[in-house]
């Protein structure tokens, strides 16, 4: 199984390079075709505006969304035209989230930048909680000052759900490309280590059957996930985390778990999350 198409989702709000990057390099490595997609909406006039004022703010603002769009599909183009089989852009007025989720229809996998601010613009880019929670495909989710997908080291961040099976095997065209790949499970409680060894022994064993061989390795005493997380990640030289996503839907909001929202918005490392 190889990833087909990819679709990379720009922001109208900030730099797009290391997600283009990111996208142009899966391009490369597995002969893809590569969907840029962006959408931004117009927010409300300010409550003292009204009339011909009011209108003539909302032309002004629909005029600029118009050609920021342009903007980035010249920018999304010159960037992955000649890494790519093929490419094609999709552009909208409305909110982002939305619009990508229909558009993921059309993908293998999703490329977003990470958001690191607690509340993100939703009329001016997608918030990467809202996609991995919604729209079955996994996603890759890049920091800012990524330069390519480094797939020299892999790490997999295993918990014994169903979200990290689903990760898994959703990122086999990743582990199977990589140099090193090491499964990691953090105990929660003082006398998991030994189910958790158990865990990643049978996850290698599993991807051994696909060709793939990785390391297994398991902290001695359980702490904060989070951080013994990095430290694992830190120890291998990770370019990628691979997890499962984390959360439940609660008052239309995604409430997302804490490893998850670490991952998707705090990382120094692309995270591959997948639900």
């Amino acid at each position: 199984m190889d990833y087909k198409t990819v679709m990379v989702g720009l922001a109208l709000d900030r730099p797009n390079g290391a997600c283009l990057r990111v996208a142009g390099d899966i391009a490369e490595r597995f002969g893809a075709r590569v969907l840029g997609i962006a959408a931004a909406d117009l927010r409300p006039p300010m409550y003292f505006a009204e009339g011909a004022f009011a209108q003539q703010m909302l032309d002004e603002e629909a005029a600029a969304i118009h050609r920021r769009l342009s903007e980035l599909e010249a920018e999304f183009r010159d960037s992955v035209a000649k890494r790519a089989a093929s490419v094609e852009w999709r552009s909208a007025r409305g909110l982002p989230v939305p619009y990508m989720l229909r558009q993921a229809r059309a993908a293998d996998i999703i490329v977003v930048g990470a958001r690191s601010e607690t509340l993100v613009d939703p009329g001016a880019a997608a918030d990467p909680s809202d996609l991995v929670m919604q729209a079955g495909r996994p996603l890759i989710v890049v920091p800012p000052a990524a330069q390519w997908l480094d797939l020299r080291s892999v790490l997999v961040a295993w918990k014994d759900v169903r979200e990290a099976r689903r990760a898994v095997f959703d990122a086999l065209p990743i582990l199977a490309a990589a140099k090193e790949v090491t499964i990691t499970e953090i105990p929660e409680q003082d006398d998991g280590r030994a189910e958790a060894l158990s865990h990643v022994a049978d996850v290698a064993a599993w991807l051994r059957g696909h060709g793939i061989a990785a390391h297994t390795t398991v902290p001695e005493r359980p702490a904060v996930v989070t951080e013994q997380l990095e430290k694992v990640a830190a120890n291998v030289g990770a370019g990628v985390v691979i997890a499962g996503a984390y959360g439940h839907s609660r008052l239309r909001e995604w409430a997302l778990s804490g490893v998850t929202r670490h991952l998707a918005m705090e990382s120094r490392r692309c995270a591959f999350l997948s639900r």
